[in-house]
């Protein structure tokens, strides 16, 4: 390369004067610098991914405070407009919107607060929101009467949420949505969650205490499973990663599962993460793309981006610019076809 050659890509100064909407200031980023144009990078990776003819599946994860951050309906979005095919969650989003959908909510605080005073009033703290302590133990009665009413047998966290989703009536819900379009929702560490709480005083006051075995048993190795299947049964894959912890290695530990079973898929081909985590600490929320293709997590050829921004900013941003240029229009939902733990097939609808 010679000198001129560093020289041929000016940065582009953003015009406010111009920009009108979410989708023009994305594409102004890419001419920007910084933590700005990876945000335009991911959003480019993204579009490439849903138009992609080859109709990738596209697994979204999710970590963080993101209910009580704001994010509820940017998430179920999402899954309205047929932008991701499966989800894979913390425990936490997903009983937050259960709570949600019950027409409970979240408030603004100060992160500078009297938290012994709240502990006195049964309300509890997120950063700077508050939740009703008194609300969440109504919500998990209501999952384990749910849980006491279902029919016997193994679930996958997939089943059961679907069942959860469709106690709601609740248009702006995650789980309702994910429901109606029978969208997979996964959640491998549903016991670290109030669901968890929930399903755990089922197994102690329906069960333990009336000497009964449990009715219902929510298997995480099932999960394993399923999501493997999916991902052996996709062309291609695309991950998108909201902040990272277990949904990230869960979704990248897919490509690795498949070799157990003599189904080397490769990676994903497309993946993109917003994340406060740096590589450096060594976290697997931090960790790079190119340290995931150690592992064939990520294909060779990957298109790929990372962007070091707080989710409740960036998603929004690459959300909004992906339905104002209506990248939707025309890609075809997946239809998973299930029979119990087995996947059977995915259809174009």
């Amino acid at each position: 390369m010679k000198r001129k050659d560093f020289m041929r890509s000016p940065v582009k100064h953003i015009d406010l004067e111009k920009i009108k909407t979410v989708s023009e200031l994305v594409d102004a980023f890419k001419h920007s610098s910084i933590q700005s144009r990876n945000i335009a990078r991911c959003a480019t990776v993204y579009e490439n991914a849903l138009e992609d003819k080859t109709r990738p599946t596209i697994i979204l994860g999710l970590a963080g405070a993101l209910i009580a951050g704001g994010l509820r309906k940017v998430i179920r979005d999402m899954i309205e407009y047929g932008i991701v095919d499966a989800v894979v969650s913390i425990g936490a989003i997903l009983y937050q919107d259960f709570y949600n959908a019950r027409g409970y909510r979240h408030y603004k605080c100060s992160p500078v607060i009297d938290d012994i005073k709240l502990r006195e009033f049964y309300l509890d703290r997120i950063y700077d929101t508050v939740v009703d302590e008194k609300r969440f133990e109504e919500t998990d009665t209501y999952i384990a009467n749910l849980a006491s009413r279902m029919k016997p047998g193994i679930y996958s966290s997939r089943e059961f949420l679907e069942i959860l989703g469709r106690e709601i009536n609740d248009k702006n819900s995650i789980l309702y949505t994910a429901a109606k379009h029978k969208v997979p929702v996964f959640c491998p560490a549903i016991n670290d969650s109030s669901i968890g709480i929930g399903l755990t005083e089922y197994y102690v006051k329906k069960c333990l205490r009336k000497g009964k075995k449990p009715g219902i048993i929510i298997d995480p190795i099932r999960d394993n499973w399923e999501i493997t299947q999916i991902k052996i049964k996709s062309k291609k894959t695309g991950a998108i990663y909201v902040s990272g912890g277990v949904p990230k290695n869960y979704i990248q530990q897919t490509c690795v599962m498949t070799e157990t079973f003599d189904r080397d898929t490769g990676g994903h081909d497309y993946a993109i993460q917003l994340t406060t985590d740096a590589p450096h600490w060594g976290s697997l929320s931090g960790c790079t793309f190119e340290e995931a293709q150690s592992w064939g997590k990520v294909t060779k050829n990957a298109k790929k981006a990372v962007a070091y921004v707080e989710s409740t900013i960036g998603l929004p941003l690459i959300v909004g610019y992906i339905l104002q240029k209506k990248l939707y229009k025309g890609r075809k939902r997946l239809r998973f076809k299930w029979k119990n733990d087995m996947l059977e097939g995915i259809e174009q609808h």
